[in-house]
């Protein structure tokens, strides 16, 4: 006998074998010993997560000789036809090479004879979807008043390309993704049922290289069989689904979080020498990111969200306590911002290279000592709570906001506490061992009074305001390519950018970046001011003659009004 692959062999023949979709059988099974059973059913959801077994097994459930049935027998005549797919009374049908209205009309037609040896004439159609809006029209009568021997059970991916009326017409199931721990059992059983040593990890790199499709799953575990001959390793997986080991993400966010640049990037050296794949690296650690999101912010339920299993779980809650969620959100932007700036490169690397070493930095700036703190007194304990926790700075800004300190005390209890200030003091600053205050007091560049912006003004100082960005971030700069000082009301800046600029406005909009802009800006301008940042509407820049008038931007109309000595009197 020729050999049978995993996703056949171990396909379910009976509603208890069905994964992962209890929802869909628990209304069938109830509909069945009900006898509540449609004319119609519609089974939607994604690729290699049961429709069509499930059809089957519907299919032989009701012309089972027992039945219908709950569970079929599996051993009449019945059912291992339906099993091999050779029943008479049932008919699967593929819907992309009969979708046209003469199709249709041939089925219609041939609903009116009796079940050959069934009690249902049952008719399955496949990616119904594919059908055309004619066909589906010439079907409705049809579905609408089927006679008392036909079912119909359509399967589709694609549910929203099926008319409304089609489906106001029958049940509606969705099926749902598998969770990559159902995955996993399926997959030990396979491997125990077949005599299979595999590595428990490839077990879930499977799961999740499937992305809820078991039969996926199943037809990735079966191709490993036949490379690795033998006993299958990761290493084997990840050289045939390219993904990457997770011990890798977490030793990369690990050194993120430790502040360990050098040892970043020549790690990642070494991961591209062993053939990594960067693209998928790169969707990994944004995997890796939402992972300890969860962790962050869900309290209880997270072994659920995070679909994995309890001891990857662990490694990752154990992470997630070692980096805030501020910067798991810094990771989220430099990480997609890397993406965006790669589809202008002919390599990610450059771009995940910067994005590693940017995440890197902002780690170890926001655990720096606390520098943000607004005017007022504030008192540290130092035997109960370290000048640097964010419970004694955060009640009034997160470590985030970059103000600089002004005419600030910081009183400290501890007889021997060194309060050290972020930046090089001037000869001005005075320390005293005996009261222990530190005062600081703000370059004389820096005028804090407000004053009326000169929207012109801004706009003189626009390009020097680029250069000075470009020397401290080069991409911000970048991002600031596409936007332009469009309004001033008081002290605060708008910076206008066009539509497709969206994303260029949402990464200025980070803390980070509109801290810097707003800093460079007061340096520039000599005194405080706010910058906000507004999606204007993309006009063509008109262009005046000498006359003042107006004309218009078209090389053809222009040529016309030249040539004639003309000039447009009125603009429709």
């Amino acid at each position: 006998m020729s050999y049978v692959v995993f996703a056949r062999k171990w396909r379910p023949q009976s509603f208890d074998d069905v994964v992962g979709q209890d929802q869909v059988t628990t209304t069938l099974k109830n509909a069945i010993t009900a006898g509540r059973l449609a004319h119609a059913y519609i089974f939607a959801g994604p690729r290699g997560v049961g429709k069509t077994s499930t059809a089957r097994i519907l299919a032989k459930s009701l012309n089972c000789q027992k039945g219908p049935a709950v569970i079929p027998c599996n051993k009449c005549v019945s059912c291992v036809e339906i099993t091999e797919a050779r029943s008479l009374d049932v008919i699967e049908i593929d819907g992309a090479s009969n979708r046209g209205i003469d199709d249709i009309r041939a089925l219609r037609e041939n609903v009116k004879f009796s079940p050959v040896q069934g009690k249902f004439k049952i008719y399955i159609i496949d990616e119904v979807h594919q059908i055309t809006s004619e066909g589906f029209n010439a079907l409705l009568k049809t579905l609408e008043e089927p006679p008392a021997h036909v079912k119909f059970i359509f399967a589709t991916t694609q549910p929203k390309k099926i008319l409304s009326t089609i489906i106001s017409r029958c049940q509606f199931l969705e099926f749902k993704r598998i969770t990559n721990l159902k995955i996993i059992e399926q997959l030990k059983q396979i491997a125990t049922s077949e005599n299979l040593k595999v590595e428990p990890a490839v077990f879930l790199a499977l799961a999740k290289a499937s992305d809820g499709s078991l039969r996926d799953a199943e037809s990735m575990l079966d191709e490993l069989v036949s490379f690795a001959q033998g006993d299958i390793g990761l290493k084997d997986a990840h050289s045939i689904l390219g993904v990457l080991e997770q011990e890798y993400l977490l030793e990369l966010v690990n050194k993120i979080i430790k502040n360990d640049t050098a040892g970043l990037l020549e790690f990642l050296d070494e991961l591209i020498e062993q053939g990594k794949d960067l693209n998928q690296l790169l969707v990994n650690l944004i995997e890796h990111y939402r992972n300890l999101m969860i962790v962050k912010a869900a309290v209880s339920n997270q072994e659920k969200l995070l679909d994995l299993p309890r001891e990857l779980c662990q490694l990752i809650a154990g992470q997630a306590r070692e980096i805030s969620l501020e910067n798991i959100f810094l990771g989220f932007n430099a990480l997609l911002g890397a993406q965006e700036t790669a589809r202008y490169m002919d390599s990610l690397r450059i771009p995940l290279e910067i994005a590693l070493v940017k995440l890197s930095s902002q780690v170890k700036d926001c655990k720096a000592p606390a520098r943000l703190v607004d005017s007022s007194q504030l008192t540290v304990d130092s035997k109960k709570t370290p000048l640097h926790e964010p419970s004694v700075v955060n009640r009034r800004l997160d470590c985030a906001e970059a103000k600089l300190v002004d005419s600030s005390q910081l009183t400290v209890h501890s007889p021997r506490t060194t309060v050290n200030s972020p930046r090089t003091t001037d000869s001005s600053s005075q320390v005293t061992d005996n009261s222990k205050k530190v005062s600081f007091r703000e370059p004389s560049t820096v005028n804090c009074e407000l004053h009326e912006l000169d929207l012109e003004k801004v706009k003189g100082l626009w390009p020097q305001f680029v250069e000075r960005l470009t020397k401290v971030k080069v991409s911000a700069a970048h991002y600031l390519e596409e936007g332009s000082p469009c309004k001033t009301s008081g002290s605060v800046l708008t910076i206008g950018f066009p539509p497709r600029a969206g994303f260029h406005k949402e990464s200025l909009e980070g803390k980070e970046n509109h801290i810097l802009l707003e800093k460079i800006w007061k340096e520039l301008l000599k005194q405080d001011i706010k910058i906000n940042f507004a999606v204007t509407k993309e006009e063509k820049k008109p262009v005046s003659d000498s006359t003042g008038e107006n004309e218009h931007d078209d090389h053809l109309l222009k040529s016309t009004l030249n040539t004639f000595n003309g000039r447009i009197v009125r603009k429709s």
